[in-house]
């Protein structure tokens, strides 16, 4: 069993601290979001896993953390994604079972990236791409193993997908705390905040499709991954402290959506649905120019959903990526953020919370 690597730095007081998860290979929106919070060399960036993988800019991204640690405090935690490209090099035992497939099918993996750039066209001999790759490339291995598992400071703990407690953490097996699935459902507490990524936070809620960090006081949990890369109206966040010590969180986000303006208000509905991945089987009952009317198997609920969220698959049948017929609550002259426009309504965001707007809205805002 490899075991989890901690590191317990003590930061200094006054200094603020931000904490970004899974950007996923996405350097435009990690650029926009840094450059949105004014990161400087004073603050303490903790990478919360996750920085490389299912999206296009992988490398890149990579490569400019990389540079970003010579210049700012950074704390790059080792994620599971970031976990199968340091294994990959590390090791041949996940060859058959998931490499082998895994870069077949991804193209723009950060192994085929890097197989690309030092002109290894084959990419089927697993055995010299490694060896390849390991000569070609020692700093950018050397940077993946460094990366820790866990962050702890005086009254924070820091990792990719979650601990069972705070207790002897440098026991615990590394691939369990990166990849720790819904994390928030297991009715874990703690003395210390937790602070975690991995599981999208709008997995958590079956009415409301929340991109926003989840930040629960009483359990001393905060889930931050807002689904960048991974979903259509998905986001970067940024949590931020003004100090170690505070409890004063606030958050930010980046989601490279246009703007536009409510011209009227509209209230919430009520016993909406978000439809997750995972529990998005559906029955066509109608179809439409831009919307088909369909029934969620799981809920037996009808919800009209985006022709262009409809998946066919031969053997799950028909699905949707994440909908949902939640109405957003507005009130006239807001900004809201679009994900889409159609005839009858229009697809929004407003403090991270997907919608239905079916009032006027303005022209994309400059």
């Amino acid at each position: 069993m490899e075991k989890a690597k901690l590191v317990r730095p003590v930061f200094p007081a006054g200094r603020r601290i931000v904490a970004v998860s899974d950007i996923h290979g996405n350097l435009p929106f990690f650029r926009a979001l840094m450059d949105k919070i004014g990161l400087t060399p004073d603050d303490i960036l903790i990478l919360l896993g996750d920085l490389v993988e299912k999206g296009r800019d992988s490398l890149a991204l990579l490569r400019h953390v990389m540079a970003l640690s010579q210049t700012h405090t950074v704390y790059p935690v080792c994620g599971n994604c970031d976990g199968l490209v340091l294994r990959f090099f590390e090791t041949d035992e996940l060859d058959r079972r998931f490499f082998a497939p895994y870069l077949r099918w991804h193209p723009e993996s950060t192994l085929r990236q890097l197989a690309r750039e030092g002109g290894f066209d084959q990419v089927e001999d697993l055995p010299l791409l490694r060896r390849n790759l390991r000569n070609a490339f020692p700093e950018e291995w050397a940077w993946l193993r460094a990366m820790p598992t866990i962050v702890e400071t005086e009254h924070l703990v820091f990792v990719h997908g979650g601990v069972p407690s705070l207790e002897r953490m440098e026991e615990l097996e590394r691939w369990s705390c990166m990849k720790n699935d819904n994390f928030l459902g297991q009715g874990r507490r703690f003395d210390k905040w937790v602070v975690v990524g991995h599981w999208p936070v709008t997995l958590y809620r079956e009415d409301i499709p929340s991109s926003a960090p989840i930040i629960d006081r009483e359990r001393k949990i905060i889930s931050i991954d807002g689904a960048c890369v991974l979903k259509v109206d998905g986001q970067l966040n940024a949590l931020m402290l003004p100090s170690e010590e505070s409890e004063d969180f606030a958050w930010t986000a980046w989601d490279g959506l246009p703007e536009a303006r409510a011209l009227d208000g509209q209230p919430a509905s009520e016993h909406s649905l978000n439809i997750r991945w995972g529990r998005s089987a559906l029955e066509l009952l109608e179809e439409g120019e831009e919307l088909s009317l369909c029934r969620h198997l799981e809920t037996g609920r009808q919800i009209y959903i985006l022709n262009a969220y409809l998946r066919r698959d031969p053997e799950k049948g028909l699905w949707c990526e994440d909908s949902t017929d939640y109405c957003l609550p507005v009130e006239a002259g807001e900004v809201l953020t679009v994900v889409r426009r159609t005839k009858t309504g229009a697809l929004c965001k407003k403090n991270g919370v997907t919608g239905w707007y079916f009032g006027r809205l303005s022209e994309n805002l400059m």
